[in-house]
């Protein structure tokens, strides 16, 4: 997928690797023939053979499958084979057997504010899949994660049940990724509020959201929106909120989870650099 920084529409492509010889299908290396012609391939030490000649011998070719407002995420349903996609503007699109479904999949375009770092901004599905939920600004500038139940191929505009709202004093630094880890937890990235330097010094600040990844499971429990783990690392602790799992993030923009480890890796937006 290619994002375009200027204008609001941004291509989406596929990629394809062509062998030079053939018209399709993946690349293969050129056997050799008893008469000479067509080289083969060097082999390593091991016995392997190398791929280094069938990557020369590979072409890009690119296919333009679909026209996006300003995609910034994208997440998969477990299953499902679609790819889904968040336009930053406030709509969830899908792509089904590589084709983007016309219809959008949840639009909530009316209640964001989108442009700069505001926007939607992160999408996640439950681990059952049963539920969508969705991290955007709203019309005043502040974080919303919102829970759609999922209909069919849909989400539900009418479910929507806000499961977290968080105050931002100034427009940038919104973070904005959602995803369940393996162990199922709903994580939350948040940015420490905006303005240059951390000039409130919430990113250090225990007793504030912003700033932070924070962990909870976000079904609803005895009359709150979403319950704190057990295992946090601040349950218990007086002056800390206990939704916090990491603090001392600037703007975690993006962050994933490695499927062999289960380690966290963050992608923090940092001043200069």
């Amino acid at each position: 997928m290619r994002v375009t920084s200027r204008g609001l529409a941004a291509p989406v492509v596929a990629l394809g690797l062509l062998a030079a010889a053939c018209s399709g299908g993946a690349a293969r290396p050129a056997a050799p023939s008893a008469t000479g012609h067509g080289a083969p391939l060097a082999t390593a030490g091991n016995g392997a053979t190398s791929s280094a000649a069938a990557f020369r011998a590979a072409r890009v070719r690119l296919v333009q499958v679909a026209s996006l407002q300003q995609p910034v995420a994208m997440a998969v349903r477990p299953g499902e084979r679609a790819l889904y996609v968040a336009e930053q503007t406030g709509r969830v699109r899908a792509f089904r057997s590589g084709r983007l479904d016309p219809r959008p999949v949840l639009d909530v375009s009316s209640q964001v504010v989108a442009g700069g770092e505001q926007g939607l901004l992160g999408i996640a599905f439950s681990p059952d899949g049963r539920f969508l939920y969705v991290d955007f600004t709203d019309r005043h500038g502040d974080t919303h994660v919102t829970e759609f139940a999922m209909r069919g191929r849909r989400a539900d505009p009418a479910s929507g049940r806000l499961v977290l709202r968080v105050d931002q004093p100034f427009d940038n630094h919104n973070g904005g990724q959602l995803a369940f880890g393996p162990d199922r937890r709903l994580y939350v990235a948040l940015g420490d509020g905006g303005g240059a330097g951390d000039p409130k010094g919430n990113a250090q600040s225990l007793g504030t959201l912003l700033g932070k990844i924070l962990r909870i499971d976000p079904r609803p429990r005895n009359g709150h929106p979403y319950s704190i783990p057990a295992g946090n690392p601040f349950v218990g602790h007086p002056s800390a909120r206990p939704e916090i799992w990491d603090y001392g993030l600037r703007n975690p923009w993006r962050f994933s989870f490695d499927s062999a480890t289960g380690d966290l890796w963050i992608g923090d937006v940092g001043q200069g650099n």
